[in-house]
């Protein structure tokens, strides 16, 4: 310890010697080379001057030559030598037994190759042959902080382009790879992977997939460290969007699957955060048919974080499905939701089979499978042997009571994709497990097949035979199946309920058997309930087959019989026929309304389950089980998940944003007023007017906290209605002005931004009967912004009157306003009167002669007002504007001399600021710079 005050004690004494007496941490413009300049030291030339402080004993003094270089580099790269003599110095530095000079030399790196790179024509070779070495072995170093920094110049020098793709490839990568290796050492390993992970999306395709992608698989599997693991989950998004869908697909999804399945939560809670992203790369099929599976694994997740995790995300992952042919819309540069224009081709939306990325985050269209919304079950015969094979056909193999981490929801997911995609896996499909005729078993790939040939022969006879085929229905057995699988869901819910209590994940699990529990409610209503009872039947005919005769079941009922066996399978099905019909008596009497509530969420864009759990983020128990704020969640994602549905699906969107403007929390109410605006955009003025007019009325009379979201896009949402719907709000404008805190001066301020471009939505007449009044209320507001933006509404209004030809109403307004403020008792008000002035002659919003007849004498009035606040503001409004215009410097104009007048008679005013501004020479300025004169005064 001794030995401390003598070490700075010397380098006091050597600042002292160099010349840098008055050097600090502060002064970063000083050369902190510039003791190689003073002359008659040591008697030595600068460049030996240099090496000799290079190559010294004292760490300062390589600091200062490590943190100096780029002057160095800019004195000696004139002259080849002594450049080379730098870049040896460089060298020698690098190699440097002190980690604080080899991190102050990296630091200087990215500057020092951005100089050479314009002033050296020989910086490929010099770059690669002096400064890549370096950076590389530093990625090696023993020392933490100096390993941390070659990473980052790294990354910068890759991000920056100054690193060639040869030297990344033959020099970076191999180093990166070496680190990363199974034998190299844990720290080291999980550095390289970050490294690898962050280089994925600065360097180029080819390289990532020749070099980095086959160490990322395989780090993404390494058994011994799970910090490397969850380093490839955390970046794993970053590096599907690196490789594109083709090898996200082949190789990264195999192992995002197995990220998923993870024993380590944190792999899990990292995979379900980074979904959005692996899914923006893939393509429709395998979004729906793999991805949608194993996320509803990840929404009921034993793990508390998880499942919060998978929640927060399930709306950025639904958001994924949007389609701009379906929704008619699309994303600009800057974010904001615009029409599509109409296509040409109507059948371009079932044709179109790209998958290139779309405009919704890179989704890409849909597939050009025909999606079949269910209908009404066809009665077209049948035994009870074939519907019994459906019903129970690998209920042995993959059964509840083997797979309890599989949910029901899952189960019935990963069906109804593969049927609606017409791509059934062969290990799970019901259909594959019974091999045999064709006739007996539905395929349901050979009836919804496209294109469709022509059948109106069969529809006649299909149409004449109904009454024969109407005793053969199939709908008693159908009826029974749903009741037996409900039956059996129930009994699992009564033998959890007595753990629901205290285990979390014991209630996550009730939650999907309760949503599994009202899927099979809802398939057993897909029956011709409309149909007159002893009346010919009613066929839907919308996409017929010549074979809808011959098969047993309908597609309805057989989608409804997969259904129903996946989720009673490893029941049994003797056991379900007890008490099922007064457990049907009694749901019917408690929840009338819930089979059609339900039959309201019917769509065929995302998978059902998805749409289920995101319609399940309102229901207060969620808040106990996964997260208090994942209501909030919902709300801010709610316009994702809307716009992939598109507005013919807004149903099933409707009854959860109505439960979401009615929550008690105001920042879920908040969330969703700030939103509004959006969700008009993707619904249209039709649904807008019906479904989010009341809504946005309601938010109107809320607390200010929700109040400003509606404020803040409140033109946005208003010129989205029709004129009738937008005058009924010209009243109610006023109630913006009131606030429940007088303190909240930017609520008012935000108010006058927007009546400016509200100004556009009105006629000239609403404007001066509503608008005008809120206006004056804001110019003589107690905060100083508030009335400084309220001016500049009084010149859009003015502008607003004469551009529509409105001469008399902007004749009563100027009136208005030497009234309100010319003759104002306070001097803040009269300032004012000077601002206006001066900014209608700026904007030329009002016509020269109106001006100089009714503005221009109380204007000059002023010279003699007592306050020197409001000479300074008129003799800069005379000066600097009025002077600077053509009209008033015109010799033959009569008021001219008045105006002179004015300006000497304040140009020897006793005040230095008002003859200070009075004498300045007239410019073009931006009176919105009189703002800080105010703030002055």
């Amino acid at each position: 310890m001794a030995e401390i005050p003598l070490y700075f004690v010397n380098l006091q004494d050597d600042l002292d010697d160099y010349g840098f007496e008055d050097y600090g941490p502060d002064c970063d413009s000083m050369r902190l080379t510039a003791f190689l300049d003073i002359p008659g030291q040591d008697e030595l030339p600068p460049l030996a001057r240099l090496e000799k402080y290079a190559f010294s004993d004292n760490v300062f003094n390589r600091q200062i030559i490590a943190r100096g270089l780029l002057d160095i580099f800019r004195d000696f790269s004139n002259n080849e030598e002594d450049f080379l003599t730098v870049m040896e110095i460089v060298v020698r530095l690098s190699e440097d037994a002190e980690p604080t000079v080899r991190i102050e030399l990296l630091e200087q790196i990215p500057p020092i190759a951005t100089f050479l790179r314009e002033n050296r024509p020989d910086f490929p070779v010099v770059f690669s042959e002096y400064i890549i070495p370096v950076v590389v072995r530093d990625l090696t170093d023993p020392d933490n902080q100096v390993r941390k920094s070659s990473q980052e110049v790294l990354l910068i020098l890759l991000e920056q382009d100054l690193i060639f793709q040869d030297d990344t490839e033959n020099r970076v990568c191999p180093i990166l790879l070496e680190l990363s290796a199974p034998e190299s050492d844990a720290e080291y390993r999980a550095e390289a992977v970050s490294i690898i992970c962050k280089m994925a999306s600065v360097v180029s395709k080819s390289t990532v997939e020749r070099l980095l992608l086959p160490r990322f698989c395989e780090l993404c599997g390494d058994g011994k460290l799970f910090q490397v693991r969850k380093v490839c989950a955390t970046n794993f998004g970053d590096v599907c969007h690196a490789v594109g869908q083709e090898a996200t697909e082949k190789f990264l999804l195999p192992k995002f699957f197995e990220l998923c399945s993870d024993t380590v939560w944190g792999m899990r809670k990292a995979c379900a955060e980074c979904f959005m992203a692996v899914s923006y790369n893939t393509s429709p099929e395998v979004r729906r048919t793999q991805l949608s599976p194993l996320f509803i694994g990840l929404l009921s997740d034993p793990c508390r974080w998880v499942r919060q995790a998978a929640f927060q995300s399930l709306g950025p992952f639904i958001s994924t499905f949007a389609n701009p042919s379906r929704a008619g819309l699309y994303i600009q540069e800057d974010g904001t939701l615009s029409m599509r224009p109409p296509r040409q081709d109507p059948g371009a939306d079932a044709t179109s089979g790209s998958s290139s990325p779309g405009a919704y985050g890179g989704a890409s269209p849909i597939s050009p499978t025909r999606y079949v919304q269910r209908e009404p079950e066809l009665c077209l015969g049948g035994t009870p042997t074939e519907t019994s094979a459906f019903q129970h056909g690998d209920s042995s193999s993959h059964g509840l009571a083997e797979n309890p981490k599989q949910s029901p929801a899952l189960t019935r997911l990963s069906l109804g994709a593969s049927v609606t995609t017409g791509l059934p896996p062969a290990d799970e499909s019901p259909i594959n497990s019974h091999p045999g005729n064709s006739e007996d078993v539905f395929n349901n790939i050979l009836y919804w097949r496209t294109p469709l040939p022509d059948v109106s022969q069969d529809v006649e006879l299909f149409l004449s035979e109904s009454g024969v085929q109407e005793e053969g229905c199939m709908r008693p057995e159908t009826v029974y199946s749903s009741c037996m699988a409900r039956s059996e869901i129930q009994k699992v819910l009564r033998s959890l309920q007595e753990h629901m209590t205290n285990d979390p994940d014991v209630q996550a699990q009730v939650q999907v058997l309760c949503a599994a529990l009202r899927a099979a409610q809802l398939d057993s209503t897909n029956e011709p309930e409309s149909k007159p009872p002893g009346g010919p039947a009613e066929v839907s005919v919308s996409d017929p087959s010549p074979a809808s005769t011959s098969r047993p079941p309908s597609a309805p009922s057989a989608q409804n019989g997969l259904s129903v066996a996946r989720i009673s399978q490893g029941t049994d099905a003797g056991d379900a026929k007890d008490g099922t019909s007064d457990h049907l008596e009694t749901q019917q009497k408690l929840e009338p309304t819930t089979l059609e509530e339900n039959k309201s969420n019917l769509q065929d864009v995302i998978p059902q389950p998805l749409l289920d759990e995101f319609v399940s983020m309102t229901d207060p128990a969620r808040a106990q089980t996964v997260d208090t704020n994942i209501a909030k969640q919902c709300a801010y994602s709610l316009p994702g998940v809307a716009l992939a549905l598109g507005r013919q699906n807004w149903h099933c969107l409707k009854g959860t944003y109505e439960t979401l403007a009615s929550d008690v929390q105001w920042k879920v109410r908040r969330t969703l007023a700030f939103s509004i605006h959006e969700l008009a955009v993707i619904l249209g003025d039709q649904l807008t007017a019906v479904d989010l007019v009341p809504v946005f009325n309601g938010f109107l009379k809320d607390l200010d906290e929700v109040r400003i979201g509606v404020l803040k896009h409140l033109y946005d949402f208003l010129k989205l209605l029709h004129e009738d719907k937008r005058r009924e709000y010209l009243y109610q404008l006023q109630e913006f002005v009131v606030t429940a805190n007088n303190r909240n001066w930017r609520f008012r301020y935000e108010l006058a931004e927007q009546l400016i471009l509200i100004l556009e939505l009105y006629n000239p007449n609403d404007v001066y009967d509503y608008l005008m009044h809120i206006a004056l209320r804001l110019c003589a507001d107690k905060v100083s912004e508030v009335r400084w933006i309220s001016f500049k509404l009084v010149v859009a209004i003015l502008q607003k009157f004469y551009s529509n030809s409105e001469g008399a109403l902007g004749l009563n307004f100027i009136n208005e306003l030497i009234i309100r403020f010319r003759h104002c008792s306070k001097w803040v008000g009269r300032q004012a009167f000077a601002f206006i002035c001066q900014a209608v002659v700026s904007e030329e919003c009002v016509p020269v002669e109106q001006f100089v007849q009714h503005l221009l004498p109380s204007l000059l009035s002023l010279k003699s007002d007592p306050v020197p606040n409001v000479r300074v503001l008129l003799a800069k409004a005379l000066r600097q504007t009025l002077m600077a215009k053509a009209y008033f410097r015109n010799a033959g104009n009569p008021h001219l001399e008045v105006i002179e007048e004015t300006v000497l008679a304040l140009q020897s005013d006793r005040d230095q600021d008002v003859s200070f501004f009075a004498t300045l020479e007239p410019k073009q300025q931006d009176v919105t710079d009189t703002t800080g004169l105010e703030k002055r005064n």
